[in-house]
């Protein structure tokens, strides 16, 4: 059995009076594709991002039992005016329950509330929640500044508190220390570093030891760079045993690699042996399958690499279905 963490959906239509900041979809003549337009975007999206009957035939063809689908990143526009922001995050929530509920047992939805103003996100979570959406997307920043920033605190408090999953994608911001080419490559690999540690850093780990969170693609430099936050904290290498005197900026814990067992991460990392890696450091309990589809091909069959690496059977079984339960909350529907 296989969960697909990490899949993506996008309405098919918009209302014809919607603000005129909200995105549109057109017709491609003698396609199934629709165009999406949205600001200088121009992208063609698939029958499989609003279709549910084609979704169904994705997942048969590529050993999907069940997809966690959530919006399409470009959808999270938290530079809108937050009025309009909460208008465009309602409907693709209406649209994303709409198309879940056309195949329960093989779509799970996540929502997407307007992170621009904290306040308002809180209080839609529980909207989400009665809509039948199992959590919520968020982007790694919010114009610019970390989700670990005090400011998001209470919005995280409250998906703590209402149980709602948190499924926090990196969200690529233009940097003059990159190319625009790196975009989505090397800066989603920061953007979702920084996402991580912020959390940590910025207390919200502390303060939320509850919240059930995932982070994309494995959180980007994240996994490689906690042994250097832990050596600090600890002042010893390989997790030894901390030895106060000796660290650099030790506090009474938990560590920064207990933190970080705390979170989920998708394991969409390209390589067997950043997979073996994330098994290892983080452990094969913190890891879920995830594949971007469709706006990136999966791997043929899903999880090919993941299964590579020869784990024991009730370990890769953690990863590839009960993991995923375990992030969001709910019983796994019945096998058979």
């Amino acid at each position: 059995m296989l969960v697909d963490a990490h899949a993506h959906l996008l309405p098919r239509d918009y209302p014809a009076d919607a603000p005129e900041c909200f995105p549109r979809m057109e017709a491609i003549d003698g396609e199934t594709a629709r165009l999406l337009l949205f600001g200088t975007m121009r992208y063609r999206a698939r029958d499989a991002f609003f279709d549910a009957e084609r979704r169904i035939e994705e997942q048969d063809a590529s050993g999907v039992d069940v997809e966690v689908l959530s919006p399409m990143p470009p959808l999270l526009r938290y530079d809108l005016p937050a009025v309009d922001g909460l208008s465009l995050a309602r409907h693709v929530n209406e649209a994303t329950a709409q198309l879940c509920a056309a195949a329960p047992d093989r779509l799970v939805g996540l929502g997407m509330v307007a992170m621009q103003d904290p306040d308002a996100a809180a209080t839609e979570l529980k909207a989400l929640q009665d809509q039948g959406l199992r959590g919520v997307e968020i982007a790694s920043n919010v114009l610019g500044t970390s989700i670990g920033d005090e400011r998001f605190l209470p919005f995280f408090t409250e998906a703590q508190r209402l149980g709602t999953a948190v499924f926090v994608h990196a969200m690529p911001s233009p940097t003059p220390r990159l190319p625009a080419s790196a975009m989505g490559t090397y800066v989603v690999g920061l953007e979702g570093m920084l996402a991580v540690a912020s959390m940590i850093s910025g207390g919200t780990a502390a303060a939320c030891p509850d919240l059930r969170i995932s982070f994309s693609h494995a959180g980007g430099g994240f996994p490689l760079v906690v042994p250097r936050a832990q050596y600090f904290w600890g002042g010893t290498w390989n997790e030894e045993p901390a030895v106060p005197e000796r660290a650099i900026a030790h506090d009474d814990g938990p560590s920064p690699l207990d933190y970080a067992r705390r979170f989920f991460y998708d394991s969409m990392v390209f390589d067997r042996r950043a997979l073996r890696y994330l098994v290892d450091l983080l452990g094969a309990d913190r890891l879920l399958v995830g594949s971007d589809f469709p706006a990136m091909p999966r791997e043929d069959p899903a999880g090919r690499t993941l299964r590579s690496l020869d784990l024991a059977p009730e370990v890769l079984e953690q990863i590839t279905w009960h993991n995923a339960w375990s992030w969001l909350g709910v019983d796994p529907p019945p096998v058979g």
